[in-house]
């Protein structure tokens, strides 16, 4: 073989580098640089989304004085407990208000995501000829009410709902616009499975609990988060409907323990005699309690949390 034919291929153990393949390590170099700065822009993100909570935190084991004087620090020059130890004046009403919260929160939510789903589910049904017509008495219901005067008059006179907890819990039972969410995601599921078991035998509630809501968990994991925030921040229908302190649930508790702390503050900054206040500490100790137990619920509702609403989001 000549000398030419072995300078036309390369030498063992070397790569030839043509024209593409240089802008392919160019275009590596380049898409490193932009992955190098996304990661960087959402860390620094991130930081700046836990930084509230941070401060939040010490903002809570930070004497009342040195919040007024210098502001919220990234730590505590002086740690106090006084917030939680107002928080904690009365144990056992404080407790019995959280224990009166989660039996809220996890009754109303599981009642109201077996009623939010029946109701989706028949809604959804193509074989159902007054779903149009209900349909549209869920949507109305959005754009109108009878408002306070009536709802109050509802509540407490022809329900007979005073210093009764379903005066909570039955307002919020159901969403509209969480039904009109809930059966357009029932609605992306085949009829044909429903079809064929129907022939086999089925009935609506085996169909509902053994085939389409566990084809729903990603709708049905968002929907127990909102219900969940929902009846977990309730206090205004507490403050409407419930007069008995023992019945007060977490939220409507707390929010008069920061009633009390701003008046005491108020007075202490006005009057003569200026006795110790601790009502910014007493203000972040209340949001560091009632936010943690759902910041603890969250990561585990998280990856169904997006599925959720952009399957269900399609208009249809």
């Amino acid at each position: 073989m000549s000398d030419a034919g072995y300078a036309d291929k390369p030498a063992a153990g070397y790569i030839v580098k043509s024209g593409k393949a240089g802008r392919g390590v160019k275009d590596d170099a380049s898409g490193f640089a932009i992955k190098a700065f996304g990661y960087v822009f959402l860390s620094a993100f991130a930081l700046a989304c836990l930084l509230p909570f941070w401060m939040m935190i010490i903002g809570s084991f930070t004497s009342d004085g040195i919040i007024r004087t210098e502001g919220y620090n990234l730590y505590p020059k002086v740690v106090s407990f006084e917030a939680y130890k107002i928080l904690l004046m009365y144990p056992k009403f404080l407790l019995g208000s959280y224990y009166l919260t989660i039996c809220i929160t996890l009754g109303g939510t599981a009642v109201g995501l077996f009623v939010t789903s029946m109701a989706a589910y028949a809604l959804q049904r193509p074989d159902f000829d007054w779903r149009n017509k209900i349909s549209f008495y869920f949507y109305f219901t959005m754009l109108f009410s009878g408002g306070m005067v009536s709802y109050y008059l509802l509540i407490t006179r022809y329900l007979g709902l005073k210093n009764n907890y379903l005066a909570v819990v039955l307002p919020m039972l159901i969403s509209a616009w969480n039904i009109i969410m809930m059966k357009n995601f029932m609605k992306a599921i085949p009829h044909s499975l429903t079809e064929s078991a129907l022939i086999d035998g089925a009935g609506e509630m085996r169909i509902l609990f053994q085939i389409i809501l566990p084809l729903s968990l990603p709708i049905l994991a968002t929907f127990t988060l909102y219900y969940a925030v929902e009846r977990w921040n309730e206090w205004y229908s507490a403050m409407l409907f419930v007069s008995k302190i023992e019945l007060w649930p977490l939220q409507y508790t707390l929010r008069k323990i920061i009633s009390d702390a701003n008046f005491v503050s108020t007075q202490a900054m006005t009057g003569e005699f200026r006795p110790p206040t601790y009502a910014e500490g007493v203000k972040m100790a209340c949001i560091v309690v009632t936010v943690f137990p759902l910041m603890a619920v969250y990561p585990f509702l998280q990856r169904y949390f997006l599925t959720g609403l952009t399957a269900g989001a399609v208009k249809g």
